[in-house]
């Protein structure tokens, strides 16, 4: 249940010494040639590995992937772009790749430099270490503030998608502090791959939120190498495109339920709306609502603050529609409010799980939100977090 669940895939993780105590780097490589590609962040601050990684898929099919934790390398000028050369470069070379084969991937504090005498020193150990069993130690070395690893894997048909991503708070879309390497055996040709992982990216590491906040590193990478050895088939094409969101959701859904001090794992379902685009801007507005976040962590189905939320999400210019007579609430299933009613009754949130679902009663437009409560520990966390 790794990144090197599918065939013909080999990781690593060890210590270089960026990070005090923990492993921070990770190397990730297809044994045979692989065809791939990846999805960045959107913020217009972005971090010195991805303004690399996004040139060498131009220029080149991805055979590996190196990630650093412990210093984002964003916000470092081009001190910073030649540091990813670098590690791109040393990475290429102990595995006999161009260093445009490999991408680079780097979290941590943003506005240090990377200590590059570090990483292409941890980098040789790296790829001594490479082994079909260096999954886990490959998860565990892309951590930042995670209090867990989050790995997935799915086989049907003969194939297999596996993959690994840190993230636990900076998360937003799109994308968020988050990074995701996903791996498969099966085959796929160069051209199609970004099509399939951008469906499966938009259901899952796009349509979750810790803080509403979007990072300047955060990436996910799929890497494809037919090592499995299959005939492709439109039902096993199908299948991929299933797999592929499954593993993307769960490893989505682990990356919430370990937000920076989470206590609660929240749902949020719109329905109802004009259309999906508008669904989606009230989804994302209460699930990043702070006043909502902190409820959801004192247990406490305030649910007008819901209501506020959903009523003042930006859209096209203005405000997604919502029209208060039409709108109907529940929460874990008991109905608060009916079009625009309120029918007295106090719902149980007493546990880490919250389902909140909102019927605009306005059309045929839905959308899904993942998100977290606000607690005390996030606040301290971020507080304390240089120090």
């Amino acid at each position: 249940m790794s990144v090197t669940a599918p065939k013909g895939f080999l990781a690593s993780g060890i210590h270089a010494g960026i990070r005090r105590n923990a492993k921070d780097l990770a190397l990730v490589r297809s044994e045979t040639p692989a065809v791939g590609t990846a999805m960045f962040t959107v913020n217009q601050v972005q971090a010195a590995p991805v303004v690399v990684s996004k040139a060498h898929l131009e220029s080149a099919q991805p055979q590996a992937i190196a990630v650093n934790s412990g210093v984002a390398n964003a916000a470092t000028g081009m001190r910073g772009e030649l540091d990813a050369l670098a590690t791109a470069a040393e990475a290429g070379r102990l595995l006999d790749l161009h260093a445009e084969e490999v991408l680079v991937l780097s979290t941590g504090v943003i506005g240090t430099l990377l200590p590059l005498d570090k990483v292409l020193a941890g980098l040789r150990s790296a790829a001594t270490a490479l082994s079909a069993d260096g999954g886990p130690d490959a998860a565990e070395a892309i951590l930042t503030t995670d209090t867990k690893t989050k790995q997935a894997a799915v086989s049907m048909d003969g194939f297999t998608v596996g993959g690994m991503a840190k993230g636990s708070g900076m998360i937003h879309p799109q994308l968020a502090t988050m990074l995701a390497v996903l791996t498969t055996d099966y085959p796929l040709e160069p051209d199609e791959a970004l099509e399939l992982l951008r469906p499966a990216v938009d259901v899952s590491f796009n349509s979750i939120t810790v803080d509403g906040e979007c990072s300047t590193n955060d990436a996910v990478c799929l890497l494809a190498n037919g090592a499995s050895g299959i005939e492709r088939t439109p039902a096993t094409d199908l299948a991929f495109s299933l797999a592929l969101a499954q593993v993307c959701r769960d490893l989505s859904e682990q990356i919430v339920a370990d937000g920076e001090g989470a206590t609660v794992l929240a749902q949020i379902e719109v329905s109802g709306a004009i259309d999906d685009r508008e669904a989606r801007a009230i989804a994302a507005r209460i699930a990043t609502s702070p006043l909502v976040k902190t409820a959801l962590f004192g247990h406490d189905a305030n649910w007008g603050r819901v209501l506020s939320a959903a009523g003042s999400a930006p859209y096209n210019g203005g405000f997604a529609s919502v029209d208060s007579n039409r709108v109907s609430l529940s929460y874990n299933g008991t109905r608060v409010l009916e079009h625009g009613s309120p029918l007295g009754a106090e719902p149980d949130v007493s546990n880490g799980v919250c389902r909140i679902e909102l019927d605009l009663g306005l059309g045929g437009g839905s959308a899904s939100y993942l998100t977290s409560d606000l607690s005390y520990d996030y606040v301290r966390i971020n507080a304390d977090y240089r120090t």
